[in-house]
């Protein structure tokens, strides 16, 4: 109930996308989903597994589904946001037009998505190994040899956010004062998105 109402909420202050997300809600609940709140947007899930969130942007509102890289995508409308998203994908929308006229579709594919869930499948990802190490952290690791055993103690899924927000600044000196500003948190074990 409580879950409802922050949703009811979020609807109400949407002033770009309200139709459209009031839409994918009514898709989500027909498919017996559960309804929550997330991220701060409206999440669905199946036994308390994410399945599928409603999220808004400038140019369009979207599905994304949060195991969407084992989906099927008959239809191939899965989008992947950036390359570095390995599981989810969504669905974009540009208009209420858009939605209606994908409707049986949507719920094909968030039906998909639950026996995704159902049957326990994974997305493999990819190993942090795999990551590019900027040659400015290598260079911070041979200065500082207390910052290497920080990052490498900290957990994969940490060492990653700080790989991907090191390499996608373009210039060498951004990359270099990331590293500097998040030597703290790195010692402290802490991920890029976490809290001191």
């Amino acid at each position: 109930m409580k879950n409802s109402i922050l949703v009811d909420q979020f609807l109400d202050r949407a002033s770009r996308w309200q139709e459209e997300m009031t839409l994918l809600r009514n898709i989500c609940l027909e498919c017996e989903l559960d309804e929550d709140f997330k991220w701060k947007h409206p999440c669905y899930t199946f036994q308390g597994k994410n399945i599928v969130i409603i999220h808004g942007f400038k140019e369009y509102c979207a599905l994304l589904f949060h195991k969407g890289a084992l989906l099927d995508d008959a239809e191939n409308i899965l989008i992947q946001q950036t390359e570095n998203v390995q599981a989810a994908r969504q669905i974009r929308f540009k208009n209420l037009k858009e939605v209606v006229a994908q409707e049986s579709i949507i719920k094909d594919y968030i039906l998909e998505a639950i026996e995704v869930e159902k049957a326990g499948l994974k997305v493999d990802n990819k190993p942090t190994a795999a990551y590019e190490v900027p040659v400015e952290l290598l260079s911070k690791f041979e200065e500082d040899p207390e910052l290497e055993v920080g990052f490498n103690a900290l957990t994969p899924g940490r060492q990653r956010g700080y790989l991907l927000y090191f390499s996608q600044a373009k210039q060498s000196k951004t990359r270099l004062s990331r590293i500097e500003k998040s030597r703290d948190k790195i010692m402290a074990g802490k991920g890029y998105n976490d809290r001191m």
